[in-house]
Order: C-alpha cells, then sequence, then structure tokens
C-alpha cells in the first residue's frame, strides 16, 4: 500500500521512516523545501534518534514533495501530522490542520477512487467532526462515508524514541467515522507495528478525548510521586525508591512514570493536561484535578532551587547538567533543566550549563541569564556545586574522580539519584539526592507525636 505523511516535522519524517521500513511506499508533503530536498536526498530533516539511518536504508520507498495533489493522487491513505499549537486558553489551535485538510481537499476532487484521511495531530473532542471533516467535503465536492474516509489516530510517542514507538506502541487509538474508515485503518496498522499491538476502535469524539487522557493521567502519576519524594527529603532515612518500588508491586498502580524526581516537561504532557481542563470547563465538568497537577508541577523547579540555594555560599558557580526535557533529545520546551538554571541564576549565582544534544541549538535560540559550555568537563572543573537535571547515561557514568577541581568539596544535587551509589559516600563530594531524607530529619516528626524536642537515637531498620 501507498500511504503519504502530510507534514515532514519530527513525528512526520519519523512516521514516513517507519512505515517505508515496513515495505510501505511513502509520499512526504511539506511546505518547507529544505525538509523535501532531505527526504529526497536520505537525510533527516530533523534531530531524532535512528531517523538518518532509517531514511538511508529504506530511501527508495520514500519521496517528497510540496504538492498535495501528488501525495494525494499517488497513495490510498494520507496522514496529517502538523502543529496544532496551544492559544492562550489552553485549547488547540487547528490552523495548520484546517489548511492540510482544504489542500486534501482540493486534490480529493481530482481522484476517482476511495481514499482515506487520518488526522494525527493532537485536538481537542469535537474538532475532527465538526472543525476539519466539512473542510475535505466542502473542497472536494464529495461525502464523507461514501467517497472517503476519516479517522482520528495520534500517536503516543516519546522524542528520542520516535520510531521505536511507532513499530513497537502499547495499542493504536483509531478514532473513525464509519466502519469502513476504521477497518482500512486497522488492517495498515497491523501490517506496520512489530510487536503485535493490537486497536482500540471508538468513535472520533471518543479517541479525541482518550489521546489527551493518557497524557493527563501520566502527568498525575508523575506529580504524585514527586510529592512523595519531596515527603522522603523531610523524614528520617526517607528513601522514595523504597517507597515507589513498594507501590509499584500493587498490580492497581504499576511502576510505570513513579521514579518521583523532577516534574515532567516537553512539547506534550504540560500542553495537554492544560488542554483537557479547558475542555473539561467547556463541558462544565469540574477540573480541579488536572489544574492541581498542573499547577504543582509547575512548582517543583522553584521549590528544588531554593533547597540547594540553602546549601551553597551567595554567588557560587553552580553547573546544571541536562537542558533538554528529558534524555536523547534536544529539545528545552518546558524544561526543567532550564527553569532551574534561571530560577539559580536570579538568586545570584553563577551558572553553567552543558548538555550534549541540546547546546547548539540551545545558544542559537535562546537568551538564557546563564553560560551554555562546550563539554562536560569545563563545566566540572569550574563548579562549587553540581545539579544533574536529566537521567542521562553520559551523566550516569561520572565517578567521584570526575568532580576533582579547585575546591576541597563540591556538592552534587543528583535530582534523578543516578550516581547515588558512586558518590553518597564520597568525602570530598556532599551528596544531596532527591527524595532522600537524612537522621536529621526527624525532628519535625518528634514535635508532631510527643510535642516535644529530645535528641534520641535513631535506629534504621534496613
Amino acid at each position: 500500500m501507498k500511504v503519504s505523511i502530510i507534514g515532514l516535522g519530527k513525528l512526520g519524517a519519523s512516521m514516513a521512516a517507519a512505515f517505508a521500513h515496513r515495505g510501505f511506499t511513502v509520499i512526504g508533503v511539506d511546505v518547507n523545501q529544505k525538509s523535501v530536498d532531505a527526504i529526497n536526498n536520505g537525510r533527516a530533516p530533523v534531530q531524532e534518534t535512528g531517523l538518518d539511518e532509517y531514511l538511508g536504508k529504506n530511501r527508495e520507498r520514500i519521496s517528497a514533495t510540496l504538492s498535495h495533489d501528488e501525495a494525494v493522487l499517488g497513495s490510498e491513505v494520507s496522514f496529517v501530522i502538523v502543529p496544532t499549537p496551544s492559544d492562550d486558553s489552553g485549547a488547540f489551535s487547528l490552523q495548520y490542520a484546517e489548511w492540510a485538510f482544504s489542500q486534501n481537499g482540493k486534490a480529493l476532487r481530482k481522484k476517482n477512487s476511495y481514499h482515506l484521511v487520518v488526522l494525527t495531530s493532537t485536538v481537542l473532542p469535537g474538532a475532527t467532526r465538526e472543525g476539519l471533516l466539512p473542510i475535505l467535503e466542502k473542497e472536494s465536492g464529495k461525502r464523507v462515508g461514501r467517497d472517503f474516509g476519516v479517522c482520528y489516530s495520534p500517536e503516543f510517542i516519546a522524542l528520542g524514541s520516535i520510531i521505536k514507538n511507532f513499530l513497537n506502541p502499547d495499542f493504536t487509538l483509531i478514532g473513525e467515522f464509519d466502519e469502513r474508515s476504521g477497518a482500512m485503518l486497522e488492517s495498515i496498522y497491523a501490517e506496520m507495528v512489530e510487536n503485535g499491538a493490537g486497536s482500540a476502535r471508538m468513535s472520533l469524539e471518543n479517541a479525541e478525548l482518550t489521546k489527551i487522557s493518557v497524557n493527563t493521567y501520566v502527568t498525575m502519576k508523575i506529580t504524585f510521586a514527586n510529592m512523595i519524594a519531596s515527603m522522603c527529603e523531610q523524614l528520617p532515612g526517607g528513601d522514595v525508591d523504597v517507597v515507589t518500588s513498594a507501590l509499584a508491586l500493587d498490580t492497581r498502580i504499576g511502576g510505570r512514570y513513579l521514579t518521583g524526581a523532577l516534574g515532567y516537561g516537553g512539547p506534550c504532557f504540560p500542553r495537554d493536561n492544560v488542554a483537557l481542563s479547558f475542555i473539561a470547563g467547556k463541558l462544565g465538568v469540574d477540573s480541579s484535578l488536572a489544574k492541581t497537577t498542573d499547577t504543582l508541577n509547575r512548582s517543583i523547579a522553584e521549590r528544588v532551587t531554593g533547597n540547594i540555594a540553602k546549601e551553597l555560599k551567595p554567588g557560587s558557580t553552580v553547573a546544571v547538567l541536562g537542558l533538554a526535557y528529558k534524555p536523547f533529545s534536544h529539545v528545552t520546551e518546558e524544561s526543567q533543566g532550564v527553569q532551574i538554571a534561571e530560577a539559580l541564576s536570579r538568586r545570584g549565582f553563577r551558572v553553567v550549563a552543558y548538555d550534549a544534544l541540546s547546546q547548539e541549538m540551545s545558544v542559537a535560540e535562546h537568551n538564557w541569564s546563564f553560560l551554555v559550555l562546550d563539554s562536560l568537563g569545563e563545566c566540572l572543573s569550574q563548579s562549587e556545586a553540581v545539579v544533574i537535571t536529566v537521567p542521562a547515561p553520559e551523566f550516569a557514568e561520572l565517578s567521584e574522580i570526575d568532580f576533582e577541581n579547585q575546591w576541597a568539596t563540591v556538592s552534587v544535587f543528583d535530582l534523578w539519584r543516578t550516581l547515588r551509589n558512586r558518590l553518597s559516600k564520597s568525602p570530598r563530594i556532599r551528596y544531596f539526592g532527591s527524595g532522600l531524607g537524612t537522621d536529621e530529619k526527624l525532628e519535625p516528626l518528634r514535635k508532631l507525636w510527643t510535642g516535644k524536642s529530645t535528641a534520641l537515637p535513631i535506629t534504621n531498620a534496613s
């Protein structure tokens, strides 16, 4: 089968590579000539893990064009995966999707055979049926369900592992206008996925709600784990890993996204949470849970920064390791690392930062109040304190010797506890692990239960 991908950004280009890898012939469409040329030359138009490799290996099955006509007339199904940016209200704008659907509709007017249009961009309930489907009918002069099909089928992927996620999903979500549309898309996914994942088929509106509900539930779980981590920091011998490992044994809870460290960031989680609150309000439903999750998440960077500042001398040089919002990505949108670096700078610290993937783009695109250095070693050599904000493999491999510099002791704030076993007992490193308490934290509990403040010995049961 021949498929077309409308939009060759990170998700679109990766989807094209995944389909080609599975034997499909793929025609990509984009408004950017450079992206089209890159695809036609077997190169990645954007940075994403494995994309260059997959495009190069499957070059004979992938082409790109500026023409919607060429793509629609040369394929049986079109996946529309264009930006749907958040507006000031928290809703998703359809301006790019409307234009893409308009162009697809004009191309459908010239086509005699049945064609399936699949919206993959994240939208709110009602957007596909009420906002976009009428555009296809108007521009094509044809009727949905008779002349062409429509589905809403967003992907559940993570930047840095997009192709892997495309090929090995937990499930594929299909919102269908009718049986024919859904069955056709389900058969395509059956050929595309490598792990045999099944499909959940439902109405367009149920699928639209499912997409943002999944991400909002995950953010709630992350925020809950972070709250537990904060509590553990105030307990004698508190250890968030011990607590969450036990929680994970309960099959009602599970261990995914229950680490307890920094807040979530990136281009999807924060905005999907806000969007769910928006649509809930429009439907007359109380969205306090989603709003509270967002509020707590946005407070984490300032709280962490305050804890760090208490342990350092004014004006100290602090290295922040990790600017991207997660490992294996250069994306700094809603990054906790960037927020912490900015907050430390506002408090008067000299802040230097390092991130192997995002530093070049970061320096070019942003006007941050801290320095981005070229190497990890350069950061560590001049810093009296180090904050690890991303659990990247490069940082997890650091040893005590890597922190040796002009200071007798170096403070390490390990917000993901990646170096706990390597550094926590080092005599020249003051190690602070997120979600870990100390024996000195007994005092608040003693006052709570006895009303007294006494120095009693602590016995560690472990």
